[in-house]
């Protein structure tokens, strides 16, 4: 049997103890972030700190394209962090191309969530959830799935009744496409009333800019306002625009303005 010294470790060792460091760096960044204004705290260099500092400051989905600056680099990091695991990248039914990026262990908590409110209504065949987790959310990546690949991924953990898929549709983990019925979105359970908010905050904002002699408005005087339509924050709709090229920011000698970009 062989020993070693305490004070030494392998090569794997080390760099799992590194990037272990370094999330928590990242973490640290974030926790800062979250409490600043937006304008302090409008773009990262690093996607992962700013997915962190979006979850701190409102903990579901963001434009990522309004905090990182190198739009290629956001999409390669994402794809990285989506294939490790870190996170699930989701389409959202807003009639736009919208998508949703939420943290893993969030996903799997809102699931748990879903599961314990359809328990309270006695809702039989539960255990199909914890097939999903295991057995389909852990293997598929993308963002949909086939009915055959859905029931074939679910039979690891028992046999599938028509019923069970059902439970999965009521308790919003899967949508099913309209275009295509044979195939589903995997989808966040409860977010209907929050998509409501995006849509309506996206109007109300963008009225309010509108009204405004040159369509613009200082950043540190906007993100203090209240959307009356919208319950997500103010900072969550202005990163939503930017983001999405629906408004731009300009730096100014009393700070960065906010205007709705040209059509």
């Amino acid at each position: 049997m062989s020993t070693q010294d305490p004070s030494s470790s392998s090569p794997s060792k080390g760099t799992k103890r590194r990037r272990d460091e370094e999330e928590a760096a990242a973490a640290d960044d974030a926790e800062t972030a979250a409490s600043e204004s937006l304008e302090q705290s409008l773009t990262f260099s690093d996607t992962l700190v700013a997915l962190r500092m979006m979850r701190a400051q409102f903990p579901h989905i963001d434009k990522l394209y309004s905090s990182v600056v190198d739009r290629t680099q956001v999409d390669r990091e994402l794809e990285s962090l989506r294939r490790t695991k870190v996170l699930r990248i989701f389409k959202l039914n807003t009639g736009q191309d919208d998508h949703a990026i939420m943290f893993l262990d969030d996903y799997l908590n809102q699931i748990e969530r879903a599961v314990k409110r359809m328990e309270e209504k006695n809702v039989h065949d539960l255990e199909v959830f914890e097939w999903f987790k295991i057995h389909v959310i852990d293997t598929r990546l993308e963002p949909n799935i086939s009915h055959q690949d859905l029931c074939s991924l679910l039979s690891l953990g028992g046999k599938v009744k028509d019923n069970q898929i059902s439970v999965l549709i009521n308790g919003g983990v899967i949508i099913r496409q309209l275009i295509d019925p044979s195939m589903y979105w995997f989808a966040i359970p409860n977010v209907g009333s929050m998509l409501k908010g995006l849509s309506q905050g996206r109007k109300e904002l963008l009225s309010l800019l509108s009204r405004r002699r040159y369509k613009e408005m200082l950043l540190a005087s906007l993100e203090k306002k209240r959307l009356r339509l919208s319950p997500l924050d103010m900072r969550f709709h202005l990163r939503d625009l930017i983001g999405s090229g629906h408004l731009k920011t300009i730096k100014t000698p009393t700070g960065l303005v906010v205007r709705i970009s040209k059509e």
